[in-house]
């Protein structure tokens, strides 16, 4: 893989986009386009945008290549077009006047191995980096929403704690995105980094209180870090709350036989891997 020829690396600089059918595909690999909605870019995008490479999540109705990442392009243009102009060939519907954001590409690459969803979830957009792209192994690899989350989310990795970073849960309606989702076998787990701002803004913190309390009515157990336990008491208060929560909850729920509970030392510096063997 070639990287951007551009003099640093920004944030968003690659979108991660699902491709929803294999006509939306075979498009891009032979007329060279992708299109997303202007009002999906405007809610969802924002500062991310636009993009120097696009990528394609391919969800389940692709059979083996379904729930993973293995195409990419470069971006070569975008221009604003409405889905008559897209599809003039289609006949007139209440979706025809709809504006998109027609995205031109270059050749479709092919990844030497898939970035793999390991809970086969379902995903719009992930706006990242370039690096973060040649060396994502999974999905959540890819998040570039804050430098906590990721610092959380290399000690994760490095403990073997299985989770979903971004997931979303629908209560009432409401959309709620979680830091990370922990799924164990006897209850749900929501890791929230808050950063410094928890406590010193009041209507943030009522505004939390509040998704807490829908989170908690859907089975959620919700636990909230804040940026000093992140960055100075992870091995210390961090790591050990969130693994005594995992373990109340009877361990994590791995699709086997048996969920996987995780042993600390005395220290809280070390234990046995989740998907070590017994």
């Amino acid at each position: 893989m070639q990287p951007p020829k551009i003099n640093k690396i920004q944030r968003g600089e690659l979108l991660v986009a699902i491709i929803n059918t294999p006509i939306d595909l075979a498009i891009a690999r032979e007329q060279h386009w992708y299109r997303i909605p202007i009002s999906s870019v405007t809610k969802l995008l924002k500062n991310r945008w636009p993009p120097r490479w696009l990528a394609f999540y391919q969800p389940k109705i692709f059979g083996p290549e379904a729930y993973a990442i293995n195409y990419y392009a470069k971006i070569t243009d975008i221009r604003t077009a409405e889905r008559w102009q897209l599809f003039p060939n289609q006949p007139p519907d209440k979706k025809s006047n709809q504006r998109y954001y027609q995205i031109f590409i270059s050749t479709l690459q092919k990844l030497p191995k898939p970035i793999l969803s390991r809970r086969l979830r379902r995903m719009v957009f992930i706006p990242t980096t370039w690096e973060k792209f040649i060396k994502a192994v999974e999905i959540n690899d890819l998040y570039d929403d804050s430098p906590l989350e990721d610092r959380l989310w290399a000690e994760f990795k490095h403990q073997q704690i299985q989770a979903e970073r971004q997931e979303l849960v629908k209560v009432d309606r409401k959309n709620f995105f979680l830091d990370f989702a922990i799924y164990c076998a006897k209850g749900k787990i929501d890791v929230e980094v808050n950063g410094d701002t928890y406590h010193a803004n009041p209507p943030k913190a009522a505004q939390d209180n509040r998704r807490n309390n829908a989170l908690t009515s859907k089975g959620w157990h919700v636990l909230r870090l804040s940026t000093p336990q992140v960055q100075e008491e992870m091995a210390e208060y961090s790591i050990p709350t969130i693994i005594n929560t995992i373990n109340q909850f009877g361990g994590i729920e791995e699709g086997k036989l048996l969920p996987h509970k995780i042993d600390l030392d005395e220290s809280g510096g070390s234990q046995i891997g989740l998907f070590d063997s017994k």
